[in-house]
């Protein structure tokens, strides 16, 4: 009986979630942000080992959420060609991949519970001491429109809120342009590199949700726990 407290908790949580969260439809690009100024893409890491599953919902694998939201954060990111290296790490807190045959009047919608870090490699640390929770539903079409679960399978599911994700990384980068230089650099250059590991970016933005039963909740992560060690100067 205790045991239905937990999974009852988490129901809540994504239902409100999914009522404050941004409908946004990830499939078009759009023009480049001008606020993203010299971004350019270079480490895109993806951590789903913690995810954890919500109610009514498919089962998708950690490999298979880590691919997907690879694969769009690369096609919405890489077409950014500044001078400053830039680290996205991503880690799925949580999600719902809509059931079929659960009925209509219930009317269940896809969801994705993300925390992010965005990391500039010449500082060698992550721009936000907190991670960015964002919350993502699927894009609403004719297939969605009652429940994706009826007219999708769990690949385009993933695939529809995996794009709907990097997008609204893209947005909340937008909202920070102080993070940025929109200064047009001089020609051929390109900044100088911190060299931060992939290793080191994926441990910082590594800390998802908490154990199953458990509340989704944020923890902020001190520059002790996330800044690597300064590199020692040559004599």
């Amino acid at each position: 009986m205790t045991a239905i407290f937990p999974r009852l908790r988490l129901a809540l949580l994504m239902a409100a979630a999914a009522l404050l969260a941004a409908c946004a439809d990830g499939r078009n690009l759009g023009e480049e942000r001008a606020e993203l100024g010299d971004f350019r893409l270079s480490h895109n890491i993806v951590v789903a080992s913690n995810a954890q599953l919500g109610p009514l919902s498919r089962r998708a694998t950690a490999e298979e959420w880590e691919e997907s939201i690879r694969n769009a954060v690369a096609r919405r990111f890489e077409r950014y060609e500044g001078t400053r290296l830039y680290h996205i790490a991503v880690s799925v807190d949580a999600y719902v991949l809509a059931l079929p045959g659960v009925p209509l009047v219930a009317s269940p919608r896809s969801v994705l519970i993300i925390g992010v870090h965005l990391w500039d490699d010449q500082l060698g640390r992550p721009l936000n001491e907190e991670r960015k929770q964002i919350t993502v539903l699927e894009s609403v079409s004719g297939e969605t429109l009652l429940s994706s679960g009826l007219t999708q399978s769990g690949e385009q599911q993933m695939q529809n809120l995996a794009t709907n994700a990097a997008l609204q990384i893209e947005m909340w980068l937008a909202e920070n342009p102080q993070w940025f230089n929109t200064q047009a650099p001089a020609a051929g250059t390109l900044s100088a590199t911190g060299e931060v590991t992939a290793d080191e970016a994926e441990a910082a933005t590594g800390e998802a949700a908490e154990e199953p039963g458990e509340e989704i909740r944020v923890l902020p992560a001190s520059a002790e726990d996330t800044a690597p060690e300064p590199a020692e100067e040559d004599a």
